[in-house]
């Protein structure tokens, strides 16, 4: 079976926060002795240099600034970054690039200097807007800054904006839960990404955990919240994610649906496909920021190729986040193995209701997503 090019992304992490949260496991170094922006800007274009060979003709789906908290940079900083990716690379003409920003590091000047640099779409980390909750996560910001955030990205010439609500926070009921959600609902984001808080090694949390609602309060938030979204016009989409109508992020999507992506940046990782060598790889940086820009080593601190009996499951681990049906051809297309590699598990899958088979598509069924788990392991 040959494999196909899919479409292409560029994930660039900036790696700086003014202070690290209890709960996050993202590679992410609070501020201390202020941020090289020049420095590191430098060191990002060269490690896109010695990426350009991945690109294979393609232009670029979309690009996501991720971090960390993006949003410390200067307007002239993200402004030099996009130019640069701008004169390697070539962008489709609807290329979306999202930003990440913590409305505690938001005034308008830079969200507007963001936008005039290129910024097409606002992912604004929300969290909550219960102030004991925000000060239980460790956010700069209270209430009234995430709620002027949002008001700000509704004023400027964007193609969409997202906010980032958490939920089964520490000591959290469902009425508390469903009270963010409304308020997040109120502002009117295109985009919202609704996760539940997962205590993570190696952070402040797992070392201090922090009491968490039962499964069954868990289990309430999620059927109630799910309603509540689906009522205002929100479709679920993704595991996490809810958008209005042609408000999916592309970027995700591109993920999701098993594409390639250049990772630039500490810590970052890639996915590309190389045709003529039948061969997917994965690439991930050096993830500290000395380490990275450390001229005597590179940038690079993996690169593995992924073993063709590994394919299925990282294929559908991706694609099976997605609720839209998926196209058998894709399978092939992708992950360059016959159908045949798979079929028994999919047959396994649609007998325990957690797939629905047809001649064209695979589709996850409600019982799918509530059980990924289990039906994920079929394809190990």
């Amino acid at each position: 079976m040959s494999l196909q090019l899919p479409p292409l992304s560029l994930y660039i992490h900036i790696p700086w926060c003014v202070q690290k949260c209890p709960y996050c496991d993202f590679n992410s170094h609070a501020v201390k002795q202020g941020i090289p922006e020049q420095e590191y800007l430098a060191h990002l274009l060269a490690d896109l240099e010695q990426d350009l060979a991945y690109v294979q003709g393609r232009a670029i789906h979309s690009i996501f600034i991720g971090g960390g908290t993006p949003s410390t940079f200067s307007g002239d900083a993200i402004q030099a970054l996009l130019d640069g990716v701008r004169a390697r690379l070539t962008l489709e003409s609807d290329c979306e690039i999202t930003m990440e920003a913590n409305p505690g590091t938001v005034e308008a000047g830079r969200f507007a200097a963001y936008v005039q640099a290129g910024v097409s779409r606002f992912s604004i980390g929300v969290q909550s807007f219960q102030a004991d909750q925000l000060k239980a996560l460790g956010r700069i910001h209270n209430c009234d800054e995430a709620k002027a955030a949002a008001q700000l990205a509704k004023q400027l010439p964007l193609q969409s904006f997202n906010l980032d609500l958490m939920h089964g926070l520490p000591q959290q009921d469902v009425a508390g839960a469903l009270a963010d959600l409304t308020q997040a609902i109120a502002l009117q984001p295109p985009h919202l990404s609704w996760y539940q808080l997962t205590i993570e090694p190696n952070t402040a949390f797992a070392s201090r955990p922090p009491v968490l609602p039962e499964d069954e309060a868990l289990w309430d938030i999620q059927e109630q919240g799910h309603a509540l979204l689906t009522a205002h016009g929100y479709q679920q989409y993704e595991t996490s994610a809810y958008a209005k109508t042609g408000f999916q992020c592309r970027h995700n999507l591109n993920y999701w649906r098993f594409g390639d992506y250049l990772g630039i940046g500490c810590g970052a990782h890639g996915k590309i496909t190389l045709p003529e060598q039948h061969s997917i790889i994965r690439t991930v940086k050096i993830k500290h920021p000395k380490g990275y820009m450390d001229l005597s080593k590179g940038y690079l601190y993996s690169r593995t190729a992924v073993a063709a009996e590994d394919r299925p499951f990282e294929f559908f681990m991706n694609r099976f986040r997605l609720l839209e049906a998926c196209p058998q051809s894709d399978f092939p297309a992708l992950t360059g193995l016959p159908l045949s590699e798979v079929e028994p598990a999919l047959a396994k899958a649609a007998t325990l209701g957690l797939l629905e088979l047809t001649e064209q598509h695979w589709q996850i069924t409600p019982k799918g997503v509530r059980y990924l788990n289990d039906l994920l392991e079929l394809f190990l």
